[in-house]
Formats: C-alpha cells, sequence, structure tokens
C-alpha cells in the first residue's frame, strides 16, 4: 500500500503527516524541521511513529462511538477512523507572515466532511489550529467529541529504555479566585499515569488519562486553559492554551508505549455537549494553541507563546499607550460610590499621576449607600441591568462627577456586568425569556442574577444601546466588563445545554467585536471575579485584564509575579491600593507588585499623609518613565514560578535590546539577604534601583558569576531593579 507524507512548517516549528487509501490522515509528530524523520530516507522511523499516531481529527458520534478502546478517553474514534483524505492545500498571508494548511478529509459512507486548518507564523514556534466538520450526507449526526488538536508520539525523543512516566513532566495551573496563577510540575508517573505493560497483551495502554476540565461560564476559575508537557532533561516542551471563553477539555494518555495529547472545547462526557449537524449544516471547533521548543522548557516555550499572543490580538491603542486607571473598588469605596465620596479621590487620584478614572460597582444602585435591598443584599448586586445612574447617590446627576473626572485631565470610566441582569432590575421584566439563560423551560437564577443569552437579539439589542448610550452622553472613554456568576453547564436553545453555552460564548466575542468596531478609542477592561475568564478569547479582543481580586497586599505578589504566564505584561492590571496604614517598605510592595504590567490604582490616595502620597506620585512617575518597554518584554522567573507561600518572590522582564527590569518580593519569615542568578544580564551591567519605599536595599552584582546578592532590610518590602541600556522616556 502507498503511503503519502506532507511535510509542511517552517524551520522553527513543522508537521509530518502521512495518509493512504485504507486509513485515517495521521499527525505523525510535530517540532523543529530538522528533528522530523525524512519519509524518503527513513521509512521506517515513519513506520514506528505511524503506530502510535492518531487522526489529525479525533471525532466521536453518538451512531459510531470508539473502536479498540473503551473508558474516558477521547481517542480512537470510530468516525475519525473512518475519514480518508481528499486533497490539501496552502495559503499564505505576507501581510500577517502567516501560513496556513488546510486538509480535507471525508468519510463517503456517511458524507462527514472534516477540514483541519493549521496556521504558523514565521519566526514563532506556534501552531494555531482548529477544525470544520460538514455534513454532506443525507442522515443527521449527533457529534459528541471534537478535537481541536490532538497529538501522539510525544516520548518519541527518550533515549531507549527512558520510562516515560518518569521523563516527562506537566505543568498544570490551578486558578483558585483571589489566588490565581498556581503552578505546580510533577511527572506523569506522579499524576497518575504510568506504563503498566498492557500494550505487550494487545492492548493500547492503561486506558488512564490525566483530565483537565472547565464547564461554564468562568473559563478559568478552577484551572487555566494552558499547560506544558516538558522533559527536563534536554528543556524540551510543549506549551498549549485553549482560546476559549467557555468549557474546555485537555487530556494526557497514553498510548502504543507512548504518550498523546487532545485539546477541545466543550464535550458529551464532560459539559453536557452534543450537536446534531442535519444535512448541509457544520460545525467548528474553538481554536487551539500550541508552542513546541526543543530548548529551554516552560520560560522558552512560554516566550513564544506570549509572541504569538501579541501578535494575534486586535490591535488598540491601549497596548502602547498603557494609562494608569484609578478604581474606585478595591480596599475604597467597595461598591459604595456617591458625589460626595468621588470627588475627593478624583483630586487626589490625578494628583497621584492616575490617567483613567473608572467608577466601580453600585453607580446605579437605587438604594441609599449603605442599604440593602429586599433580598438582603446590596441593590448593586440583584438590582444590576439597566444602568441607569441612581439618583439617591448621585443628586447632582453622575454628569456632575464626569465633568470632575475631565476637568482634572482623567478620563472617565465606569463598571458594567452586560451578561447579568438582577433579579429586581425592570429588565428582567422588559425582555422575552428566551433571552436568558433557561433549562426545562426555567429561566436560571444564580445568587440572585439571571445570565443574558447574547444569541438573542433583544439581549445583543438592549447592550448595544446601553454601551452607546454611555458613552454619548457622558464621555465615557473606559469601561471595565466584569462577569461575577458562573451559570453552569449551559442553556437551552441549541442541541444540549452544552451547545447553548457554545454558541453564547461566541456570540459573546462578536458583541465585543461590534462594541470596537462602533467605539474604536473605547477601552475595554475584562473582568470576572478576578481571574475566573483569563482566556485569550477575550485577551485577544479587550486591551487590558483584570488577573485578580486579592485585597491583601502582602499575598498579591504570588499572583502579580505568576500573571504574565497567562497574560502579557502590558494587559495584566494588578491592584495597587495604598493605605494610611501602611508604613514605607509595606507601601513599597504595594505599589511594586504593580509595576511590571498594568497600575490599577485604588485603595485611599485621599487619605494618605503628604509623605505617603509622595511616594506614590514617584512610583507612578518611574512606572510612565520605563512602561513603553513592556510590549515588547519576554518574561522569566529566576527564583522559578512562585510559590503561594514562598518567602522571597521574583520576577523579571527583558527586551531585545538587553534590558532586564526585575521585582523582588521579601514577605513575612523570610531572611533579609537573597542570592538570585540572571545568566542572561551581561557581565559589566550593574543594577539600578528604580524603586523602593522603605530601608534602602543593598544590592551587590557578580558579573562573572552573573549573581545578585540583595538585601533588603524590612519584611513585607519590595525593590524595582534595572540592568543594561533602559531607555527612559
Amino acid at each position: 500500500m502507498s503511503v503519502s507524507f506532507i511535510r509542511w512548517g517552517t524551520a522553527e516549528l513543522s508537521l509530518l503527516i502521512s495518509y493512504d487509501t485504507a486509513g485515517p490522515v495521521l499527525l505523525l509528530a510535530a517540532g523543529e524541521a530538522a528533528t522530523l524523520p525524512d519519509p524518503a530516507r527513513d521509512p521506517d522511523a515513519c513506520r514506528r511513529l505511524a503506530r502510535g499516531a492518531l487522526p489529525l481529527v479525533e471525532i466521536q458520534t453518538a451512531g459510531s462511538g470508539r473502536l479498540g478502546t473503551s473508558g474516558k478517553r477521547h481517542v480512537d474514534g470510530a468516525a475519525s477512523l473512518a475519514l480518508r483524505h481528499t486533497g490539501h492545500h496552502e495559503e499564505a498571508d505576507d501581510d500577517r507572515q502567516t501560513r496556513t494548511l488546510r486538509i480535507l478529509m471525508a468519510d463517503e459512507a456517511t458524507g462527514l466532511r472534516v477540514t483541519s486548518v493549521c496556521t504558523l507564523r514565521e519566526g514563532v514556534p506556534v501552531l494555531w489550529t482548529e477544525a470544520r466538520v460538514e455534513n454532506t450526507g443525507d442522515r443527521p449526526v449527533a457529534l459528541e467529541y471534537v478535537s481541536s488538536f490532538v497529538l501522539s508520539n510525544l516520548a518519541r525523543h527518550l533515549p531507549e529504555g527512558g520510562r516515560w512516566e518518569d521523563a516527562l513532566s506537566l505543568w498544570t495551573a490551578a486558578n483558585p479566585w483571589s489566588g490565581e496563577f498556581r503552578w505546580s510540575r510533577a511527572t506523569l508517573g506522579e499524576h497518575g499515569l504510568y506504563d503498566v505493560g498492557m500494550v505487550a497483551y494487545g492492548q493500547t495502554g492503561s486506558k488512564n488519562r490525566i483530565a483537565l476540565t472547565s464547564t461554564g461560564s468562568w473559563s478559568s476559575s478552577e484551572h487555566l486553559p494552558m499547560g506544558c508537557l516538558e522533559e527536563p532533561s534536554t528543556g524540551r516542551a510543549l506549551m498549549w492554551q485553549i482560546e476559549h471563553n467557555g468549557s474546555w477539555h485537555a487530556e494526557l494518555g497514553d498510548r502504543f508505549d507512548d504518550v498523546y495529547l487532545a485539546l477541545s472545547g466543550p464535550t458529551d462526557r464532560e459539559h453536557q455537549w452534543r450537536r446534531r449537524l442535519a444535512p448541509g449544516e457544520s460545525f467548528r471547533t474553538v481554536p487551539v494553541a500550541v508552542a513546541l521548543v526543543p530548548s529551554g522548557g516552560f520560560e522558552a516555550a512560554l516566550a513564544a507563546l506570549t509572541r504569538h499572543r501579541r501578535a494575534v490580538r486586535r490591535p488598540h491603542p491601549d497596548h502602547q499607550g498603557l494609562p494608569v486607571v484609578f478604581n474606585d473598588f478595591m480596599n475604597c469605596l467597595m461598591g459604595e460610590p456617591t458625589t460626595k465620596a468621588l470627588l475627593p479621590l478624583v483630586d487626589a487620584a490625578a494628583a497621584a499621576g492616575a490617567e483613567v478614572f473608572c467608577i466601580d460597582a453600585g453607580w446605579y444602585d437605587p438604594e441609599p449607600p449603605g442599604t440593602t435591598g429586599p433580598g438582603g443584599v446590596p441593590g448593586w448586586w440583584d438590582a444590576v441591568g439597566a444602568w441607569e445612574e441612581s439618583t439617591a447617590r448621585f443628586p447632582g446627576g453622575l454628569g456632575e462627577v464626569m465633568d470632575r473626572i475631565r476637568a482634572a485631565g482623567l478620563v472617565p470610566g465606569l463598571w458594567l456586568e452586560p451578561e447579568a441582569v438582577g433579579v429586581r432590575s425592570p429588565v428582567a421584566a422588559a425582555l422575552p425569556d428566551e433571552a436568558f439563560f433557561r433549562r426545562d423551560g426555567v429561566r436560571l437564577v444564580e445568587w440572585g442574577r439571571h445570565q443574558l443569552d447574547l444569541r438573542h437579539p433583544a439581549a445583543r439589542a438592549h447592550l448595544d444601546a446601553v454601551v452607546d448610550r454611555l458613552v454619548g452622553d457622558y464621555g465615557v472613554g473606559y469601561l471595565k466588563l466584569d462577569h461575577n456568576i458562573d451559570i453552569g453547564a449551559g442553556t437551552a436553545g441549541g442541541d444540549s445545554p452544552g451547545d447553548g453555552l457554545l454558541g453564547h460564548n461566541r456570540a459573546c466575542l462578536a458583541w465585543l467585536d461590534g462594541v470596537l468596531d462602533r467605539h474604536p478609542g473605547l477601552v475595554l477592561e475584562s473582568c470576572a471575579a478576578g481571574g475566573s475568564r483569563t482566556d485569550h478569547a477575550i485577551l485577544s479582543r479587550l486591551p487590558i485584564h483584570s488577573v485578580t481580586d486579592q485585597q491583601d497586599f502582602r499575598l498579591l505578589p504570588a499572583i502579580a509575579a505568576a500573571a504574565p504566564t497567562a497574560v502579557t505584561p502590558e494587559q495584566g492590571a494588578i491592584w495597587s491600593y495604598p493605605l494610611p496604614e501602611h508604613d514605607g517598605a509595606e507601601l513599597g510592595t504595594v505599589l511594586v507588585s504593580a509595576l511590571l504590567g498594568r497600575v490599577h490604582l485604588s485603595g485611599r490616595p485621599d487619605l494618605l499623609s503628604a509623605e505617603q502620597a509622595a511616594v506614590v506620585r514617584r512610583a507612578l512617575e518611574t512606572y510612565k518613565s520605563y512602561r513603553h518597554l513592556l510590549p515588547g518584554t519576554r518574561p522569566r522567573w529566576p527564583l522559578g514560578l512562585p510559590g503561594w507561600r514562598d518567602g522571597w518572590i521574583a520576577l523579571a522582564l527583558t527586551t531585545d535590546g538587553g534590558s532586564t527590569l526585575l521585582a523582588l518580593w521579601r514577605r513575612d519569615g523570610a531572611p533579609d539577604t537573597l542570592t538570585v542568578l540572571l545568566p542572561w544580564v551581561s557581565e559589566h551591567d550593574d543594577p539600578r534601583a528604580l524603586f523602593t519605599a522603605g530601608p534602602e536595599p543593598r544590592c551587590a552584582w557578580n558579573g562573572r558569576e552573573r549573581t545578585l546578592r540583595v538585601t533588603l532590610p524590612a519584611q513585607r518590602s519590595a525593590v524595582l531593579l534595572a540592568f543594561g541600556p533602559t531607555p527612559l522616556s
């Protein structure tokens, strides 16, 4: 039987694909072009890869299931094994510097046709991929699983006799509310996946898997939609991100003495997702990006993924301007804004150096400050939805405060929670039931709120009218878009609850695109109970993202230092909430935590002493002097990714021009002196302290050994250092 091969890609990342008339299209391997076997010169190597290879797209349908395996794993789908290659072609986009390979497959018996779409960008070892499934037959097909990406033979580089269960490690990131970005690494064996020896007896493997799943409208409330498979002995690594703002699934399993990875959006087994394709209908999977690097491990793969994130996101002037945002919520008004409370904050924020002033939750609350509604919760919680100013809170009108913000030289902003409608809101009665999430004919309620279904034109029209009114009537230039409920597996109006949620997720993205098309200069901030919707589907559209709700400045450094794993520094907004009770060193920690990302100033600048206010001004003046560098930086962790209770934490951002910005935090109980290895810094680059507060730090640079010895005399203190030619504006 004649086997054909496709070798496609760039020098940095290529794919090796095989197909024949008797079997499916197989993705044999991916990696640097030089590491892939040449079918003409080494056919035996290709045959070995083919034994464990999986179809380019894994599909399971209700009427066909799987073959050759059972259990919970999403491989060996009979529908995918029946697909045959029908053609492929490449497209080039010189403006975007991308190349796209489309591989066409079909099962003539059922009429199922599948197109795998693979895109690469020159110089970036990241594969972006999705699949499109079409029913060209004469009977419906019920999809239960379709992969966005699947790759086996992940242990192919191990030496003869090497055990993948010990030699391969998996990084995953727990993402708890107010404790985001908790990365940890363990071998596949430590995760519970072993070679159980059954391949020798005719089985495919262990039937086990390592699975990560997110269900509902919070895409990252338990885990980031990311992971990294690493070979620590060589630094070879594969890092992925599922670019979806809803339910997703990732799994690693063993198969024929090797390891596979399968990534997807919602599934039947995990998310109550099924999609019935009638004749002529089609389905598109959620996209996935995968970085593969031959060395450098987690950090090198993350650097490649960071380049991908910047290259594919929607352009916005905010990516370069990085204005300092004051927001009145965190450790400040906490949802109780009034004209009387806001006016002194506007003046204090302007004096500190803020450039945007965002009024957070509560500006629409019909109840007077400090009171609750009939349900015993603040009105700003279960009365949301109409987004009209509260006359009780703003007796002279919200416009009075907006005018004061503009007069102070700041851009006015407001908080919205567009997808939520409180049960007490008049909007709940005004919109039809079909405009909300429903199951079994019942409109869903979660914590006193309904969830809008943005597939419905009435829901979208309502939100469009709100945004256009706020921009037109108040001159709002900044909107913080929050989302504080997770409504569950899905809603009616699709083939399944999970399919309804997927439809809403995509409609939400389309709505965001529409808002920015109408108001291209408007800054939209992403927030969802802190970092509960930290996914690239949202981040590729909105220029700034609130990464956490953490209120304790002592805990914030662990979050701030890890945030660049999921959010580019120029998008990741960190709270900086100076309070009168902070001493000098503590004030340094409060401020440094935000200085390598986007500054979200809050706290009580209006109550600070003159000396404290001067420290805040100095921090923001310093930030403005180098913030233009952040959009081109690469994150590094010279002490490793931060643990939640680590005594010392470090984050470095480096530029292609040889500059390094290094933040160091000393927390409770840590020794006062630390030695940090910085192998990328030039021998002759002495550190310069850009910002600190409290007792002065002491730094000694050993250029020959590339080590920095730092002493921070006070606990709960921090310093921001610079190395190399840092061009300050």
